[in-house]
């Protein structure tokens, strides 16, 4: 059975929010902010935020979905907060707080891609799941940037042997110490999760002059059971500990790049939750990657941060793409 997409959120859909809470099946725990988006054409604003991007991608995808967050009580924050409510993603408690919602200007180039300046203050609310879910995932700006980083690492710590935790650095040295401390950090949290997803631009700051091949074995010797390396036109590389597999990007033409990794994030999350019974075996890890290859395909075909639907990521591919099943089995990666 294929879960329904969530696109539009009912008065029904809204009471339900709270249920969703208690059960979700993914809690997202990260920042959540307003891209600014400046190009020859002007001016635009999107809400963002790389864990709020994949929060959402997973809520199109009808994953049961909560995302743990800090945003202010002012306009931007109540436009993040209806947006993922569109997609039936729950906030969790303690994620509004007093002042005002962090920014990240986004200049495109003519190519669209996107550098960022950001405006951002991250502390983590006191609040935590009351139960974990099957998978938790986190990353990007809040695993790094302090006081709130201590916070996620902490409930990294209570999590990772309960439940599948997930992990993607996106990194943004604009926002980091050296690369040596920056790397320190990643390397730490990385024996406390066990998939990890990175650009190749992330891997080549944190490992600079090693191969890509290398930064993912790194991971995987740190004790992640799944390391994957995007690598933008090129596709991506999936490694584990017994086999690395390339699969090709799935062609499109770039509107920009902005949310395009948060994209491929998000289906495979929803593709760890539906392999079942089948481990990362080299049929399933080639699954993964041709369908959040396709997700990050049809993002870049579009401006902002627009992740596909369930019915959007599942056309065109062959019939043994990840199709979900209701009971989400199998989500250890061992």
């Amino acid at each position: 059975m294929i879960p329904n997409s969530n696109a539009g959120t009912s008065s029904s859909g809204t009471a339900n929010l709270a249920s969703r809470t208690a059960t979700a099946e993914v809690i997202v725990v990260g920042e959540a902010l307003v891209d600014v988006v400046a190009s020859p054409d002007g001016t635009v604003e999107h809400p963002g935020g790389s864990p709020s991007n994949v929060a959402y991608g997973l809520g199109l995808l009808g994953i049961r979905t909560a995302l743990l967050t800090s945003i202010g009580d002012d306009d931007r924050g109540q436009a993040i907060e209806a947006h993922l409510q569109r997609a039936g993603v729950a906030l969790l408690p303690g994620s509004r707080t007093p002042g005002r919602t962090a920014t990240a200007t986004a200049t495109l180039a003519a190519d669209g891609s996107a550098t960022y300046d950001f405006d951002i203050r991250w502390d983590l609310p006191q609040a935590a799941p009351a139960s974990l879910p099957k998978v938790l995932h986190t990353g990007s700006i809040a695993t790094f940037l302090a006081p709130g980083a201590a916070a996620v690492r902490t409930l990294l710590e209570r999590a990772h042997r309960e439940c599948l935790v997930t992990y993607d650095p996106n990194v943004r040295p604009a926002l980091l110490g050296s690369q040596a401390e920056a790397r320190t950090i990643f390397e730490e949290l990385v024996p406390l999760t066990d998939v990890v997803k990175l650009s190749d631009e992330d891997a080549r700051w944190l490992y600079p002059g090693r191969q890509l091949e290398d930064a993912a074995a790194r991971i995987l010797e740190l004790g992640a059971g799944l390391a994957v390396v995007t690598r933008g036109s090129e596709g991506s590389l999936l490694a584990t500990p017994e086999l690395q597999l390339e699969v090709p990007a799935v062609r499109s033409t770039v509107a920009d790049t902005i949310g395009a990794g948060d994209s491929y994030m998000a289906a495979l999350i929803y593709g760890l939750l539906a392999r079942g019974s089948d481990g990362l075996a080299p049929a399933v890890l080639e699954t993964l990657g041709r369908t959040a290859s396709k997700a990050a395909a049809i993002t870049v075909g579009r401006p902002g941060a627009n992740p596909p639907t369930v019915a959007e990521l599942l056309a065109d591919l062959s019939e043994d793409a990840v199709v979900l099943t209701g009971s989400a089995a199998g989500a250890s990666v061992h």
